[in-house]
């Protein structure tokens, strides 16, 4: 499989290895476009089935993932799947959970821990990562 967001769609994350990741809001209508070929959903309680392969992550809102370990297993899969992959990282509003998820993505790609999240604030949403502990979270990330 070699499929590719579309990098100006609403969003999308350009890493700097060149792997696109998207990030939404679940409360949101699915976008025009494309679906993802796979999905990590970051929500305190099982989500709603969808048609693409999708990982459900313990991650209450405005807290951090249930358990560190398996969110960093998580979050290298998406890393690496999104080589050649369609894949959305999404929480409840898109920007909390999603915002921490994709800084530590982000420093899975090569982004200084300690620049994550501003990197992520520039390049997907300007209100990323909304907690001091998610931002911890992040500067602490090891993948």
């Amino acid at each position: 499989m070699t499929a590719t967001w579309n990098e100006d769609d609403p969003g999308v994350l350009r890493l700097p290895s060149g792997r696109l990741v998207r990030g939404r809001a679940l409360r949101r209508p699915l976008p025009a476009g494309a679906a993802p070929d796979y999905a990590v959903h970051l929500l305190g309680k099982r989500p709603a089935d969808v048609p693409w392969e999708s990982r459900w992550l313990r991650w209450p809102d405005f807290r951090l993932p249930g358990d560190p370990a398996e969110a960093r297993a998580v979050l290298r899969e998406a890393w690496e799947r999104a080589a050649a992959e369609r894949v959305e990282v999404a929480c409840g509003g898109g920007r909390g959970r999603t915002g921490t998820a994709l800084a530590c993505i982000a420093v899975l790609d090569g982004v200084p821990a300690d620049e994550a999240v501003e990197y992520v604030r520039r390049a997907y949403d300007r209100h990323a990562v909304e907690t001091p502990w998610q931002r911890r979270f992040v500067r602490r990330f090891t993948g």
